[in-house]
């Protein structure tokens, strides 16, 4: 969407001063029709810009995109995202608030020859499932990803979200790539946020090397491993299904079978 609140008006146009007119998806053509989308342009209670298409890029390309994902686009404005992730082979939907965007997005999938993969409607972010992406992109204030934080928490896990610039709050990124400076970078909004979805796998674990207690906070794992008599501490993350902990100097990777921990020894 790229939907950004009122209160942010005069920061954001001025982010983009010079720009006149969104330019479409690189290698695309502008669609023969008379609305065009302004950076700055009012909608409802927001203010739209685009993301920079080397920012789009980078998403993407972090996010591994390719033929086997579905990419889902959290107001997707003028549609470059999921023009470009169509491109890759996706098959790639864009949510959409105003009206007007969805048709224009429209208008350039179809320009770029990519109606096939690339759909857009028009639709409240709170009020659509996001379950079946494998991908979900997004610039949003930090106050909307936070309401959407749970909502998103709740995917499969190893759903790959990408956010430009804004955070998940609490929820630290897994990478963080900053594009600021770099050609067609020259906003603000250039830094690429990267989050896989967790799986929840705090609880208690008999296991070979001992009893396992795990306490989650998204991804990061703390607790213990009781071995031999001895506590000791853990400490850890889970990427996706994946989990990696430490313990007593040695680390350690497995992952939840049903209700059992499976863990070996790290090289």
């Amino acid at each position: 969407m790229k939907n950004i609140r009122l209160s942010l008006a005069t920061l954001l146009v001025a982010a983009f001063a010079g720009s006149t007119q969104a330019q479409p998806a690189t290698g695309s053509t502008a669609p023969a029709d008379g609305y065009q989308p302004t950076p700055g342009q009012a909608g409802k209670d927001v203010i739209w810009l685009p993301t920079p298409q080397i920012v789009v890029d980078k998403m993407l390309e972090v996010a591994r995109v390719g033929p086997s994902d579905v990419v889902m686009d959290l107001g997707s404005g003028d549609g470059r995202t999921v023009i470009t992730a169509a491109r890759l082979g996706a098959r790639a939907m864009g949510i959409e608030y105003n009206a007007d965007m969805v048709e224009f997005a429209k208008r350039s999938a179809a320009a770029a020859g990519v109606t096939g993969r690339a759909s857009f409607v028009k639709a409240d972010l709170f009020e659509t499932s996001f379950a079946e992406a494998s991908v979900i992109t997004m610039f949003l204030l930090p106050r909307i990803n936070l309401e959407l934080r749970p909502k998103i928490l709740a995917l499969k896990p190893g759903t790959r979200i990408v956010s430009n610039t804004f955070t998940m709050g609490e929820w630290e990124p897994d990478r963080e790539i900053d594009l600021a400076g770099q050609p067609g970078c020259n906003s603000s909004y250039c830094r690429v946020l990267f989050w896989l979805v967790p799986r929840q796998v705090a609880g208690s674990y008999s296991t070979p090397l001992g009893q396992v207690v795990l306490r989650q906070e998204y991804q990061m794992l703390s607790g213990s491993l009781t071995t031999g008599g001895n506590m000791l501490e853990v400490k850890g993350r889970v990427m996706g299904e994946d989990i990696e902990i430490s313990a007593g100097g040695k680390r350690y990777r497995g992952m939840l079978k049903g209700s059992a921990l499976e863990l070996r020894e790290a090289g």
